[in-house]
C-alpha cells in the first residue's frame, strides 16, 4: 500500500454520521444531499432504458445524445461551449479525479482555496501533489476570499489551482471580476484551473441566467480550465453517480481514454435518465432552487437568533455554515450533537483546518419543519 493512501484521513463527516445511522431519534443534516428523491419522470427514462436491454457499455465520453444535451445547456447558460469540449463522467467526484489526474504529476505544486469539501485536496495527494493551502476568511460568519494574497500564493511553479465556487461548506461565491483575475493570472503563469461549479444552478442572488457566475463566462474554448458539474445536487440525483466535464477541445480524446482506466464509461441507463433530466431541466431545477431558498430563509434566522451563533446566508449551495462561541472542536462538538441532542451536522475541520469550530447544516430538506425541529433541539441543548 503506498504511504500516500495510507495516510489519507478518513472523512470526519462520515465519522460523525456513522454514530447516527440508523437511529429512528436522530435528524440527519450532515450530508450534502436532499431527502427529496428524483422526480418520477426521470426515473422513469432510466426504467424504459433497462425495459428496451440497455445494459452495455456504453462510450467512454457518455452518449452522444446526452454530450450534446449539455453542450446545448452549458451553452444557454454560458454561451457557446461545443460537444467537443464535453466529456460524462461517473459522478462529479470522477470528473474531479479524472482532471488531477490528467494535469497533476507527482510532486507538482496545487492551490487549493479551502475550506472545501476533502475529496478536492486528497485528490491532490493521492497524485502526490505538494499542497498549498489558502484559506478564505470568516468575518461576522461570511468568509470572504484576499484575492490578492491568492494571486501571490500562483506562480508559475503551481501546475493547477483549485477552486470550489459556489462553495461547500461556506457557500461563498466568486464574482465575475474575480474570475477574470484568476484567470488572467493563471494565463501568466501556465497554471491550470480545476473549476468545481456543482452548486453553481444553487444560487440565491438574482441574475439573469439563474446562475452563479461562471469560469465558462470569461475563459476561452483553449483556456487551461476543467470544469466540474455533476447531476446530484441541482437535478435531485445523487445516488444516481453521473456528471460531466468540460474543458479545452485538445484534452477530451485524452479524458476519454482516460476514463477507460478508471470506470470505462458511465452506465447506459443512468445516462438516458439525464438526457431527460437535462430536456426537463426547468420543470426540475428551479423549483428545486425556490424551495431550497425557502429552507434557507427559514433555518439562518432561527439559528442566528440563538446565544452564541456566527452565522451569514449563503449565497450559493445548500448549507448553512455557523460557529458557536465556546467549542473549538467540530468534531467533538459534533458527536457530542448526535449522542445528547438527536442532530447530525457536519464537522467545520472536516473541510479544513481553518474550519476548526464551525459545523455545516445541509438545509435541503422537503419538509421545513424538520429545520425548525432540529434548530428546537440545538436551542434546547444550549440552554442545559
Amino acid at each position: 500500500m503506498r504511504q500516500t493512501v495510507q495516510n489519507l484521513e478518513e472523512s470526519k463527516i462520515r465519522e460523525v454520521a456513522n454514530a447516527g445511522m440508523g437511529r429512528s431519534d436522530v435528524l440527519p443534516f450532515w450530508f450534502g444531499e436532499s431527502d427529496e428523491v428524483t422526480p418520477d419522470f426521470i426515473r422513469q427514462a432510466a426504467i424504459a432504458s433497462l425495459q428496451a436491454g440497455e445494459t452495455f457499455y456504453a462510450h467512454n465520453l457518455g452518449l452522444p445524445e446526452l454530450r450534446e444535451a449539455i453542450s446545448a445547456y452549458a451553452g444557454k447558460l454560458h454561451g457557446p461551449v461545443g460537444v467537443e469540449r464535453i466529456a460524462v463522467t461517473s459522478g462529479g467526484v470522477n470528473a474531479l479525479m479524472l482532471a488531477c489526474q490528467a494535469v497533476v504529476d507527482a510532486g507538482d505544486e496545487v492551490v487549493a482555496v479551502t475550506p472545501v469539501w476533502p475529496n478536492l485536496t486528497a485528490q491532490a495527494l493521492i497524485m502526490g501533489a505538494k499542497l498549498k493551502r489558502v484559506s478564505l476568511t470568516p468575518k461576522h460568519g461570511a468568509w470572504t476570499l484576499d484575492l490578492p494574497r491568492l494571486l501571490d500564493a500562483i506562480t508559475p511553479a503551481t501546475r493547477l489551482l483549485i477552486v470550489n465556487a459556489p462553495n461547500n461548506p461556506t457557500g461563498w461565491t466568486l464574482s465575475r471580476d474575480e474570475q477574470r483575475a484568476i484567470l488572467e493570472h493563471c494565463r501568466k503563469t501556465g497554471t491550470w484551473i480545476l473549476a468545481d461549479e456543482v452548486y453553481e444552478r444553487l444560487y440565491f442572488e438574482t441574475t439573469p441566467n439563474h446562475c452563479a457566475p461562471s469560469f465558462l463566462d470569461v475563459a476561452q474554448a483553449d483556456d487551461r480550465l476543467i470544469v466540474v458539474h455533476s447531476f446530484s445536487k441541482s437535478f435531485l440525483m445523487t445516488g444516481w453517480r453521473l456528471g460531466w466535464l468540460a474543458m479545452p477541445p485538445a484534452l477530451t480524446h485524452h479524458m476519454g481514454t482516460l476514463s477507460e482506466f478508471n470506470t470505462s464509461c458511465a452506465s447506459g441507463f443512468t445516462q438516458r435518465a439525464a438526457v431527460e433530466a437535462m430536456r426537463r431541466t426547468d420543470e426540475v431545477t428551479p423549483r428545486v432552487v425556490a424551495h431550497l431558498k425557502t429552507c434557507r430563509d427559514t433555518l439562518v434566522p432561527l439559528l442566528q437568533a440563538l446565544p452564541g451563533v456566527e452565522l451569514t446566508p449563503a449565497k450559493g449551495g445548500m448549507y448553512a455554515f455557523f460557529k458557536l462561541d465556546g467549542f473549538d472542536d467540530s468534531l467533538a462538538l459534533a458527536k457530542r450533537l448526535v449522542a445528547e441532542a438527536g442532530i447530525g451536522l457536519a464537522p467545520g475541520n472536516a473541510f479544513a483546518p481553518e474550519a476548526q469550530g464551525w459545523l455545516r447544516w445541509c438545509f435541503a430538506s422537503k419538509d421545513v419543519a424538520r429545520l425548525r425541529q432540529g434548530v428546537d433541539r440545538l436551542a434546547t441543548w444550549l440552554s442545559r
